[in-house]
C-alpha cells in the first residue's frame, strides 16, 4: 500500500509547515488527488489518520478534492477527458493520448492555529 508512504510524506510537509509557523495544532489539510494518480482517496484518508496519531496533526480534518484526468490526443490534436491511464480517447478511440492533468497529488492548503 503506497498510500502509507504518501501519507507520511504529507505529514512531514504539514509538520514542517506547522513548526515553521509556530503552530499549536493543525486543524485542516486539503489534498488534491488526480483521478489518474493511482492514489485511492479512502486509503489515503485511513493512512493519514494513522500517521497523525499522537502528533500535532492528530484530529485534523482531511479534505480531498478530486482532480479530473485530462490528456492530449495526438490524432484529434486536442485535450480530452481521461478516466484511466493508457485509456482510449473518448472521441476517436485512439490510444495515442498523453496525460496532461489529473496525475498529481498535492497539498493545497493547511489550516493551523
Amino acid at each position: 500500500m503506497h498510500e502509507m508512504s504518501l501519507a507520511e510524506g504529507v505529514l512531514q510537509l504539514v509538520e514542517d509547515t506547522a513548526r515553521r509557523e509556530s503552530a499549536n495544532r493543525v486543524k485542516l489539510v486539503v489534498l488534491e488527488i488526480g483521478r489518474l494518480s493511482s492514489v485511492e482517496p479512502e486509503a489515503i484518508r485511513f493512512c493519514f489518520e494513522a500517521v497523525t496519531h499522537g502528533g500535532i496533526a492528530q484530529g485534523a480534518a482531511l479534505e480531498i478534492i478530486a482532480v479530473p484526468g485530462a490528456g492530449w490526443c495526438m490524432p484529434c490534436a486536442e485535450t480530452v477527458a481521461m478516466s484511466e491511464l493508457y485509456g482510449a480517447c473518448p472521441k476517436c478511440g485512439s490510444h495515442q493520448v498523453q496525460p496532461t492533468g489529473g496525475t498529481e497529488m498535492r497539498v493545497k492548503e493547511i489550516e493551523i492555529e
